[in-house]
């Protein structure tokens, strides 16, 4: 039997609980899981994609799932899915407005590689608000964003928002 192998892209410009949960429930649907910090010409980010790879490192290691590596992507998601191996994309939906956005990416995707899946996971109820956005947001009015991001790198993630220029 094949090893089934999946990639799960953001951009993770702060990692959140919402993808944390996403990419763990993945890992039980996979056999082997590429969390891909995609790299997003027409995104500005608060952290470098090699800061994120880090930080996502570490909330994976903290976890103990042997079977999710977290690497760097440029270019068309398929063609690294390929690069891969993997034979589904896996994305997080909290809305019906994630939903529009994404079942036309997965239409494109299919398109362009009719051998790749994509898996929409949905998310749980205590995280349908929550993105990014919303924690650069309260970040960056000194909130409370525990709860919202993984504890073992909330201090770097308030340290580098907290008051910043950050765009939302």
């Amino acid at each position: 039997m094949s090893q089934k192998t999946a990639v799960c892209p953001g951009s993770f410009d702060p990692v959140t609980l919402g993808h944390v949960d996403i990419i763990t429930r993945a890992s039980h649907l996979f056999d082997k899981v590429f969390v891909a910090v995609m790299k997003n010409p027409v995104k500005s980010t608060s952290f470098t994609v090699e800061e994120r790879i880090e930080l996502l490192g570490r909330v994976i290691s903290g976890l103990n799932i042997t079977n999710v590596e977290v690497v760097g992507l440029d270019g068309l998601l398929v063609e690294n899915a390929k690069k891969y191996g993997a034979t589904a994309i896996v994305k997080g939906l909290r809305a019906v407005s994630d939903f529009e956005y994404e079942f036309q990416m997965a239409l494109a995707n299919k398109k362009l590689a009719p051998d790749i899946e994509t898996v929409f996971l949905t998310t749980r109820g205590e995280n349908m608000f929550l993105s990014s956005s919303v924690v650069k947001q309260i970040a960056y009015f000194g909130g409370d964003i525990s709860g919202l991001v993984p504890d073992i790198i909330r201090e770097e993630i308030k340290k580098r928002l907290i008051g910043k220029g950050v765009e939302f």
